[in-house]
């Protein structure tokens, strides 16, 4: 029976969505993505009569003022790499190898998994390190392909952060806060400045690695911010969304006819209860039937030279960082604001899969290639001085070891390193320097909400104008904190 008899609109919506899902046959997400797919109607198009046009809430947005940056890859090494072995060489350190730390630079410190029965005994690295390029900046023998690129990139060698575990403290490099509920950068980031991608997700999410990131879908998720600027996780081959294609047996014009109808029925709810997450949703349908044909696409590497391939690594189709890498290029291309790139694993406590040996010389030949050709590609291509990468982990590794069946280090957040390239940040400077141990810094500590405040203002945003009411509270990236480091700006 219709429950709308005198709303033709209504009856015409229920009626088709009847017919289309019995026919279709789906499970419920098939069904949810299935009614997204498939048209064209862009935002503002045409409704049913006495419904409202919508316009499109990713639209590009000006900035506070002018940015050295318009979009940026985010190359997160989940896990937490180890800069003693990467970037902060210390000769004192490998000099004082098998000493025990004084015990005034431990006192008051917490760590995740070291306490007297691990011992704090000093463990210089094993690691052959040069120094490269104009800059002379330190890098170890476990990045060869970074190495050339040091006159390109922004050394930081005093990061840190609050939280020492491993999903909290991703939460706190990514949403400012160690509290689920947060808006990640990226969300910020397009909540401010939209995207100019019209065919794909202005923040895009792309993994490798065994594994995900610990916590999952928070690090990228929109929090309190409308659901419209959460990060859309892609596959790197294959369907890049399950359940992409259109469904067996259902035509363009009748699956047409259902997204024009379930658009409808959601402006009039939006109309009726002016909740924005209904908003939210029809952008999603809108989006999704785009990227029925631009997402295939995206990942389609065919139109890529051999020697570009050649230039990140890629051999086959399978997924890897060094392809993720590729596609982030593809997706500034094609207009994307935010790209995050998640590679694990980086955790080296010492024990099977995570020594500083075998395991950790693995984890490095996966990312060194591509995440120099990344680098070199977008400066060749002309889009590094509007793209800003960035490269680095949730938090460090201590200069002592972690005795366990091999040789490790335990987390460490008071100093770690990242790099950043492009974007308006000074190529070829090493920022940032720590004691003699590797344990403090002692110049320009670079806290995470100092970072997250540098890489808004590259995007031409005031981190502290940057705000969303939320339960009576305006809310920002770095909370009541941050400082602008104009030390890694150009």
């Amino acid at each position: 029976m219709n429950p709308f008899p005198s709303d033709p609109a209504i009856h015409l919506a229920t009626q088709t969505r009847r017919h289309f899902f019995s026919r279709c046959a789906l499970g419920l997400g098939g069904i949810a993505l299935a009614s997204m797919l498939n048209g064209r109607r862009a935002f503002g198009a045409e409704a049913a009569p006495g419904l409202p046009a919508l316009p499109n809430p990713m639209a590009p947005r000006a900035s506070h003022f002018a940015p050295r940056a318009k979009n940026i890859i985010y190359l997160f090494m989940a896990g937490g790499p180890s800069q003693l072995e990467l970037f902060d060489y210390k000769p004192k350190l490998i000099e004082l190898n098998g000493q025990p730390i004084p015990p005034s630079m431990i006192e008051g410190k917490r760590f995740a998994f070291m306490d007297s029965s691990h011992g704090t005994k000093l463990l210089g690295t094993r690691r052959e390190f040069r120094q490269h390029g104009q800059s002379g900046a330190w890098v170890s023998d476990l990045f060869p392909h970074t190495a050339k690129i040091v006159d390109d990139i922004t050394l930081v060698h005093s990061c840190a952060a609050d939280l020492f575990n491993h999903a909290p403290a991703k939460l706190f490099m990514n949403t400012g806060s160690g509290q689920f509920g947060r808006p990640s950068m990226g969300s910020w980031i397009t909540y401010g400045l939209g995207s100019e991608s019209q065919d794909l997700p202005g923040f895009v999410v792309l993994q490798s690695g065994p594994r995900g990131p610990r916590g999952g879908a928070v690090n990228w998720g929109s929090g309190f911010l409308p659901t419209t600027f959460q990060g859309v996780p892609l596959r790197g081959n294959g369907d890049p969304i399950l359940n992409l294609k259109n469904p067996e047996g259902v035509s363009a014009v009748r699956q047409r006819q259902a997204i024009d109808a379930i658009r409808d029925l959601n402006l009039k709810r939006a109309v009726e209860t002016g909740d924005a997450e209904i908003h939210t949703r029809i952008a999603a349908y809108e989006m999704a039937s785009r990227m029925q044909s631009s997402a295939p696409e995206l990942i389609d590497l065919r139109s890529e030279s051999e020697a570009t391939l050649k230039l990140y690594g890629i051999e086959n189709d399978q997924p890897s960082f060094a392809r993720n890498c590729l596609l982030a290029r593809r997706l500034v291309e094609r207009g994307s604001r935010f790209i995050q790139l998640y590679h694990a694993n980086w955790d080296s406590h010492g024990g099977p899969g995570e020594n500083l040996q075998s395991d950790f010389e693995k984890v490095c030949r996966e990312v060194d290639q591509g995440q120099a050709a990344l680098v070199q590609d977008l400066k060749a291509r002309g889009l590094l001085k509007d793209t800003l990468v960035v490269w680095g982990g949730e938090f460090g590794r201590t200069p002592m070891g972690e005795n366990r069946d091999t040789t490790g280090r335990n987390h460490h957040i008071d100093a770690f390193t990242m790099w950043f390239a492009g974007g308006g940040t000074k190529a070829g400077a090493i920022v940032g320097r720590t004691d003699e141990l590797g344990f403090n810094p002692v110049q320009d500590r670079a806290h995470v909400h100092d970072l997250h405040a540098t890489i808004l203002h590259l995007l031409g945003l005031d981190h502290k104008k940057l705000t969303f009411r939320f339960q009576g509270r305006d809310f920002r990236l770095t909370d009541v904190h941050g400082n602008v480091l104009h030390q890694l700006l150009a």
